[in-house]
């Protein structure tokens, strides 16, 4: 659920979660008032089912009571004795009486007098419709007047009045208790629906604020897992993709650093040997060591040998240097490469022969294999994987083997040699710069490192892939797979 949804969801919540409880704490207080829910809502019109009835019925039954007093004997409302009796009787229903005689108050009921009275001047006059309810003063309510004249023909009253102070107090204490529940449920609501949401926020952000608090620290060894689906979720999906490629291009530049490292110190050891070897026989010269023509022909021989590996290894290097920045201009075309690999096999016959290489060339395809390749460089990659062969085999039983054959989508070259193999712990590294499998680094017998290196560069570059299988004792066999070219036409 996305934050914009949650937000809307939440202030929906607010408004109606609060009128519902409020809605439920009203009938509750209500129930808790009357006694029963049935109270509440149901009007039973029963005598003694309802207690408004019971009212009702009680006050018009007193009234006609009155009403026929007043027609046999209107002067026993002056009476003490009788009045009381008539109040008790609206005592019952909580009512009460005035009289009055022209603009005298003769009786009022006991519990009406003082305050809740009020101002006996501001009740109704003589003759005044019955059927309106009046509010004299206070809590006083009118229900009935009933005028009539005593024997003397004086005007008599009697008020019958409602006393609405309990009333009042209920419904002033029951509305108080409502509003401070709306209240209550009101700050309740909001204060529940804002911290789960807020904490649905902030719990994120909290995680994302100490990622970043780690990731600045450099500690990249940790994992953000996303708490949610909705948009801080897709936060923290991206923010640990960040740090997963921020830890592997910091984990590549520790790599690119010890690669720096030793590539200087290889670099150092392979120009080492050589510069030594050269500085000694020139020093056996100047000394004079070299005193007969056949040694000083030797010395300056092995000098240019040396430094013949010394240009070498610096070409190599260069070559290697560009690859590696993508530097090097490739020259790419359409080339069936059975026919290409034939060509620098019979290139190469003859050097072989002259080094006692046996030199074979078995499964050429029948068909055109189309590959698009830079063929110079292609050869050099050819020449390296094969002076490595010759290198690591025994002189005068050297034996190679090169064919083509085609898999699936690829173009495979293989190259197979009978030489001493490799370990399998040195099978990995073959194709890493400076490696050698012999842990003298002998330029003699291992070459610079840097052959099959390049080898790996250039089948890159032509989107292919290299690698090796090899036996200890049995020989080697390394293998170039080059895409078959796609589109029409071919170039021999």
């Amino acid at each position: 659920m996305s934050i914009r949804v949650r937000l809307v969801l939440s202030y929906i919540a607010m408004l109606l979660v609060p009128l519902v409880l409020f809605g439920l704490a009203v009938i509750l207080i209500s129930i808790a008032t009357f006694g029963n829910l049935k109270s509440v809502f149901d009007v039973d019109f029963s005598q003694h089912g309802n207690p408004i009835k019971r009212v009702i019925d009680q006050e018009a039954e007193n009234m006609a009571y009155i009403k026929a007093k007043i027609e046999t004997e209107p002067d026993a409302f002056l009476q003490e004795e009788f009045v009381k009796d008539l109040n008790e009787r609206f005592h019952k229903i909580n009512m009460g009486l005035i009289i009055r005689k022209d603009q005298s108050i003769t009786y009022v009921s006991s519990y009406l007098k003082d305050k809740e009275a009020g101002d006996t001047s501001q009740l109704p006059l003589y003759g005044t419709p019955p059927g309106k309810y009046q509010r004299n003063q206070g809590s006083l309510w009118i229900t009935r007047q009933q005028d009539f004249l005593f024997s003397d023909q004086s005007k008599g009253t009697v008020f019958v009045f409602l006393n609405g102070g309990p009333f009042q107090k209920y419904l002033l204490q029951f509305s108080k208790t409502v509003f401070l529940t709306f209240i209550f449920i009101l700050i309740a609501t909001n204060g529940v629906l804002t911290y789960f949401v807020s904490r649905s926020i902030i719990r994120p952000l909290r995680a994302l604020k100490r990622a970043a608090e780690d990731i600045k620290e450099g500690n990249l060894d940790f994992e953000i897992v996303p708490q949610s689906k909705d948009e801080l979720g897709e936060l923290s999906v991206a923010f640990e993709e960040m740090r997963r490629k921020l830890k592997k291009s910091v984990e590549l530049q520790l790599q690119y650093e010890e690669n720096r490292k030793e590539l200087i110190s290889n670099i150092s050891h392979d120009l080492k040997t050589p510069v030594t070897a050269i500085k000694g026989y020139v020093e056996g010269i100047m000394d004079g060591v070299s005193n007969s023509p056949d040694k000083l022909d030797k010395y300056i021989r092995t000098i240019y040998n040396k430094a013949v590996d010394m240009d070498r290894l610096i070409d190599e290097l260069f070559l290697f240097s560009k690859l590696d920045l993508g530097k090097v201009p490739f020259q790419f075309e359409t080339v069936d490469l059975g026919n290409y690999v034939q060509d620098c096999a019979q290139e190469l016959q003859f050097d072989m022969e002259k080094k006692g290489v046996q030199f074979t060339l078995t499964d050429l395809p029948q068909e055109p294999i189309l590959v698009t390749a830079d063929r110079d460089k292609l050869r050099r990659v050819l020449l390296n994987i094969i002076e490595n062969a010759i290198k690591y085999s025994e002189e005068g039983n050297c034996q190679i083997t090169l064919s083509v054959v085609r898999q699936d989508e690829f173009a495979v070259i293989q190259i197979k040699d009978r030489g001493q193999g490799i370990s399998e712990e040195a099978l990995p590294h073959i194709f890493d710069r400076f490696y050698r499998a012999d842990p003298s680094r002998n330029t003699s017998t291992g070459g610079s490192g840097l052959g099959l290196a390049i080898a790996k560069q250039i089948i890159e570059e032509h989107s292919g892939r290299i690698g090796a299988t090899s036996v200890l004792g049995m020989g080697t066999t390394v293998f170039m797979a080059l895409p078959l070219y796609q589109g029409k036409g071919s170039e021999g």
